[in-house]
């Protein structure tokens, strides 16, 4: 499955915003949340799973949209379960490493 990606370099950090390829462009809500998965946010260059691994070894933040982007930051132990957030039925995970 691809995944949608951009990277932002923001003074030290590299902020890399990543979604599964169906949700992008999507608005998911659940009560008072709301998320815009925006195309100008999200998209720009599309990887494999392989290579989002490879970015997620180099971001310091991360904005993470979907089911296969999300499990693929867990298995390299960015988080847990616990720390995922479901809007919509869809997993969101943000991860800050310092």
């Amino acid at each position: 499955m691809d995944v949608n990606y951009q990277t932002y370099d923001r003074g030290n950090d590299i902020l890399l915003a990543a979604c599964d390829d169906h949700v992008l462009g999507k608005t998911l809500e659940d009560g008072d949340i709301q998320l815009e998965v925006k195309e100008s946010f999200y998209a720009g260059k599309k990887i494999g799973i392989d290579g989002l691994k490879k970015k997620l070894k180099t971001c310091t933040i991360a904005n993470l949209v979907g089911q296969t982007t999300v499990k693929a930051a867990i298995e390299m132990g960015f988080g847990s379960e616990d720390d995922v957030m479901k809007i919509d039925g869809v997993p969101h995970l943000q991860i800050i490493r310092i």
